[in-house]
């Protein structure tokens, strides 16, 4: 996976935002919910192109973990019953179905923060989200990565 400007950006502006007064908070707010926005649509974006170039059976079991609670996912079948879903396929697509979500847990904490931090005026849980989306983005291009790498053609 190469490096995406987007995300690249994200993270540049705010390891700077780790260092604003809560004045330069309120004036930059805005530009920094939009550059975290089109990092997170990017990464969004490049984690479904690589899922659709996976064979039919891989992407039926991520659909299908997708749709099943946590604690069902291991009897795990097909959307007609009647058929089991290739172990393999579907062993690879929980791998990739857990670091998505877990990224995904990462960008939601990371934006609790934030508007934790803006609710309060507070430029240390401002710096504790820059810090969490960061890490959340981190998360999500292993992700993707994860991801390439889990149906990549011989």
């Amino acid at each position: 996976m190469e490096k995406l400007s987007e995300v690249e950006v994200a993270k540049a502006l705010m390891t700077e935002a780790m260092t604003w007064s809560v004045m330069k908070w309120l004036r930059e707010k805005k530009r920094v919910r939009k550059t975290a926005d089109r990092a997170n649509a990017v990464l969004d974006q490049l984690s479904a192109s690589v899922k659709t170039q996976w064979p039919g059976g891989a992407k039926t079991a991520y659909e299908a973990l997708g749709a099943q609670p946590a604690g069902a996912r291991k009897q795990l079948k097909q959307q007609s019953g009647t058929q089991s879903l290739d172990p393999e396929a579907t062993r690879i697509a929980k791998k990739v179905k857990e670091a998505d979500d877990e990224a995904y847990r990462a960008r939601m904490d990371a934006e609790r923060t934030f508007d934790e931090a803006e609710r309060q005026l507070s430029t240390s849980l401002a710096r504790e989200g820059c810090r969490k989306a960061i890490h959340g983005w981190e998360l999500h291009e292993k992700a993707i990565r994860k991801a390439e790498a889990a149906f990549r053609p011989n």
